[in-house]
């Protein structure tokens, strides 16, 4: 259809905006374990694992929001998504509506395919490119 063909011109932004946001649902996991900051009702025991997915989710969401590095951050965090399920909510139950893995899930999936699309507008990444 010709609609659908003239908005394949603005995948560059659609996935820019995609990476952008991510990011900033990110940053929020990782703020909230490491900070209580939004304010959980139960706020997370910070212990060696938790710690280290905080600093990961805060400081890869920065990362991922500036388009800096994005490949091999994304890639990094959609291996700690996948942990972070199979360690947290598998257990719990075989269906991610029930074990809570929702956002686990799709935050792994979206990482990956930063990881193979690339970082789309807006990035800092693109700056050399630019240039070039």
């Amino acid at each position: 259809m010709k609609l659908f063909e003239s908005l394949a011109q603005y995948r560059p932004q659609a996935l820019g905006i995609l990476r952008v946001m991510t990011a900033l649902q990110f940053i929020e996991h990782g703020s909230q374990k490491l900070f209580n900051f939004p304010v959980s009702a139960e706020p997370h025991a910070l212990t060696g694992l938790t710690t280290a997915a905080g600093i990961l989710e805060f400081a890869g969401g920065i990362l991922l929001a500036l388009g800096l590095f994005t490949r091999p951050v994304a890639f990094l965090l959609a291996g700690e998504m996948a942990i972070a399920y199979f360690m947290a909510h598998f257990p719990r139950d075989f269906f991610p509506a029930n074990n809570g893995g929702d956002a686990a899930i799709l935050f792994c999936f979206v990482f990956l395919y930063l990881f193979f699309a690339g970082p789309g507008a807006f990035a800092v990444d693109n700056r050399d490119s630019a240039r070039a």
